[in-house]
C-alpha cells in the first residue's frame, strides 16, 4: 500500500472484506475509481494443486462465450501451401524456415504462435526464446494442431491461453469494464467451470480455494465459491 496511488487507496476503503456473490462482485469492480483508459477485468483462481508436480499442472486454452474485447496478433508456423490461407485467417505472419529464422533473430512482435505438428521439429529450437515468454506452441494449450486455420481464427479473436503459476494461481482476462454485467458473468462462470473440470486426479483436498475479480488498476474482490466449486 505504501507505493499505491491515491485512487487505489481510496478504492481499498470500498473493498468488501468477505467473499460476495458474483453479481455483487462485478458491480463492485465497476464502482471503483474510473481511469482515462478502459480497464480490463481480470480473474484469478487460487487452486489446491502442487505446482511442482507435473501431473497437477493446469494448462490449456478456452474461448469465452462473450469474447474478451481484444484481438491478438498471431503468427503461424506452417507449410508453404498454408501460408496464404493462414494470412487470410488473420495471421500477421506465416511460414516455415524463414519465419523460424526471423523469430530466432529477435522478432517477437506477436502475442500467440501456433504451429502445425509437422513444423515442430524446426520450431523446437525456439524453445529457449519463446518458452520464458509463454509463446512457445504446445499441444496442451491448443497452439500445436493440424487444424491450424481454425486455431488462427480462434486466437486472433481472443481465445485465452492459461497456465498455473508457481503459487498455484491461474490468471485470465475475462472482458472489459464496459461489458454488460451479464456478459461478464457468463464469461466468468464459463472460465471457472472450465478450470473446475480440469481438476487433476492426484489433487487432494479443496481444489478451487479462492476466486478473485479485479480491474486493471483496482483492488480485488473475492467471489463466493459453492461447496461444489462453482460461482453464481
Amino acid at each position: 500500500m505504501r507505493f499505491r496511488s491515491k485512487r487505489y487507496k481510496k478504492d481499498v476503503k470500498k473493498q468488501p472484506k468477505d467473499p460476495i456473490p458474483l453479481d455483487e462482485a462485478i458491480k463492485q469492480v465497476k464502482v471503483f475509481s474510473k481511469t482515462k483508459f478502459e480497464q480490463s477485468v481480470d480473474l484469478v483462481c487460487h487452486l489446491g494443486i502442487n505446482p511442482k508436480q507435473a501431473d497437477q499442472m493446469i494448462r490449456g486454452s478456452v474461448s469465452l462465450p462473450k469474447g474478451i474485447g481484444a484481438s491478438k496478433r498471431v503468427i503461424a508456423f506452417c507449410g508453404e501451401n498454408d501460408v496464404e490461407p493462414a494470412k487470410e485467417a488473420g495471421a500477421v505472419e506465416a511460414g516455415g524456415d524463414e519465419l523460424v529464422k526471423k523469430v530466432q533473430d529477435g522478432w517477437l512482435d506477436f502475442d500467440v504462435a501456433v504451429s502445425h505438428p509437422s513444423m515442430m521439429g524446426k520450431v523446437g529450437k525456439l524453445g529457449r526464446l519463446l518458452g520464458p515468454q509463454g509463446k512457445m506452441p504446445s499441444p496442451k494449450s491448443g497452439t500445436v494442431t493440424p487444424e491450424i486455420i481454425n486455431a488462427i481464427k480462434e486466437f486472433s479473436a481472443g481465445k485465452l491461453e492459461f497456465r498455473n503459476d508457481a503459487g498455484g494461481n491461474v490468471h485470465a482476462l475475462v472482458g472489459k469494464v464496459s461489458f454488460p454485467d451479464e456478459d461478464l458473468k457468463e464469461n466468468i462462470v464459463a472460465f471457472v467451470d472450465h478450470i473446475r473440470r480440469m481438476k487433476p486426479a492426484s489433487a487432494r483436498g479443496q481444489y478451487l480455494k479462492r476466486v478473485c475479480l479485479s480491474g486493471t488498476m483496482t483492488p480485488s474482490v473475492t467471489i463466493q465459491v459453492s461447496a461444489a466449486g462453482t460461482v453464481e
